[in-house]
């Protein structure tokens, strides 16, 4: 989270562990150790192809499941001893 804007610095918010709990710390950060965060790239990208499968789902006038589903067990194997 960003709190402050220098020349050329920026003001982040981040969280520090201590013991048992996490604590707010305020520090400034120099603007070329900063990067955009990724985290909701996937989210994004999974809403967007959820749109246009219920928008073509629509046209066709079917329905469409849009869950996701856990990826389940994996095949079974044979395992033989010598």
């Amino acid at each position: 989270i960003v709190f402050n804007v220098n020349r050329n610095a920026l003001g982040v918010e981040i969280t520090k562990i201590v013991g048992n709990r996490q604590i707010r710390k305020r520090m400034h950060v120099g603007i070329e150790h900063i990067k955009k965060s990724r985290c909701n790239e996937d989210f994004l990208k999974r809403v967007k192809a959820n749109d246009r499968k219920k928008h073509d789902a629509k046209l066709l006038g079917e329905t469409v499941n849009c869950k996701r589903a856990p990826e389940g067990p994996k095949p079974m194997k044979m395992v033989e001893a010598k």
